[in-house]
């Protein structure tokens, strides 16, 4: 597809509206990041620009209290002089249409799923975001933003049941982050957490005072154990992606970390996602009516296996730093022989006749920027690199 075609698939936010502009925190993360990549690929301050406006928006409107709350002001109870300096000190709202559950109200789990709240595993895209656009300008800022992010998130959605003594987490939270709305742990939400603080651990300065507020050790070692008696492999296609493009972030952190100390989860992602493609009939997608099928889901999946040839790639050029005690040739082999399925679904989604469909159409602001994401997706997959920051 022609770079042309894809910018004006990508959904761009619209900021000169007069009505406060709707905004979804996941869909946000990718839209960011995109804008990054058209930025790196063209040179044009004015997505650079995007990107930056956007991170603003999002946080003045999903950092803060609805226009249907009676609540004001932002949901981390922070002044507004201090609101605006620590924006994400409170978590942010995911941004569904409906307030959320109060304690009292019974709980409809399709309701659930049409309220607003906060998820962990849109949290973490959001880190992620920012820890792109640090890299990008050169401002640290958005590094620190990411980290507060992550240790309000950790500190509300982990938490020790009574019943063993192995933290777990919770799925979804209230706006404030004050109860739980859905008490199950998500499949994949350590392993996002690991791998995102992780990310964001590489690049704490070196000063000391700078460190010791940054300092994520703790949380990570937290979630390290809860991932060790986890199992990762899922049928769900866009877990699937996930755990591809998990993978290629650890690589990135070991290669440019010059550390083998992550290898062995790097391996586990990477088997866990393997053995999950095996078990998961994804050819069967393709013979599904379209009405049957998620868009956003299998275009994860799409971003994941543009991931694995990005990692075959880092391996070969990095024989020393992935050696091969831990057979990452032979699980590279297997991955590869479905790396065409990602093609394949992008062109499928591209056709203007299936964009017709209801699947598409419920969701067409995810749909079309994840496709943005697939099709041109190292602003999401590839760490931004420093030497191009300023």
């Amino acid at each position: 597809m022609s770079e042309i075609s894809w910018k004006n698939s990508l959904f761009s936010p619209v900021f000169h509206q007069k009505k406060i502009p709707q905004r979804y925190l996941w869909t946000d993360a990718f839209a960011v990041c995109n804008h990054l990549e058209l930025y790196r690929q063209t040179g044009d301050e004015r997505y650079k620009e995007l990107a930056l406006r956007l991170v603003d928006q999002v946080h003045h409107i999903l950092g803060r209290h609805r226009d249907d709350d009676p609540r004001v002001g932002w949901i981390s109870g922070l002044d507004e002089q201090k609101g605006e300096q620590h924006p994400t000190r409170g978590g942010l709202r995911i941004g569904k249409p409906l307030n959320e559950r109060q304690p009292t109200d019974p709980f409809d789990e399709r309701l659930e799923w049409e309220r607003d709240g906060q998820y962990f595993h849109y949290l973490t895209k959001w880190m992620h975001a920012l820890y792109q656009v640090s890299r990008a300008t050169g401002d640290f800022t958005y590094h620190r933003w990411a980290v507060e992010l992550a240790r309000a998130a950790h500190a509300a959605f982990t938490y020790m049941p009574s019943s063993s003594g192995q933290k777990h987490m919770y799925w979804k939270m209230s706006i404030d982050l004050s109860y739980p709305l859905v008490s199950a742990m998500g499949q994949h939400d350590p392993l996002d957490g690991l791998v995102t603080y992780t990310e964001l651990q590489g690049i704490i300065p070196k000063d000391s005072e700078k460190s010791w507020r940054l300092n994520l050790t703790p949380e990570i070692k937290e979630l390290a154990r809860m991932g060790e008696a986890s199992s990762w492999i899922t049928g769900d296609l866009l877990g699937i992606g996930g755990l591809l493009s998990d993978a290629y972030r650890i690589a990135q952190y070991i290669r440019e970390n010059n550390t083998g100390n992550q290898v062995e989860l790097l391996a586990r992602v990477l088997k866990a996602a393997t053995r999950s493609l095996e078990g998961n009939e994804t050819h069967l997608i393709m013979k599904a009516p379209v009405d049957y099928r998620l868009p956003f889901r299998e275009i994860g999946l799409a971003l994941g296996l543009r991931a694995v040839t990005r990692l075959e790639e880092l391996f070969e050029d990095n024989p020393r730093v992935f050696n091969d005690r831990l057979s990452l040739t032979a699980i590279m082999k297997t991955l590869m022989r479905y790396a065409p399925l990602g093609e394949t679904i992008e062109n499928f989604w591209l056709d203007p006749a299936h964009q017709e469909s209801g699947t598409w159409k419920d969701h067409r602001h995810i749909n079309m920027v994840m496709l943005a994401t697939s099709l041109a997706p190292d602003g999401y997959l590839r760490f931004y690199p420093r030497s191009e920051a300023g």
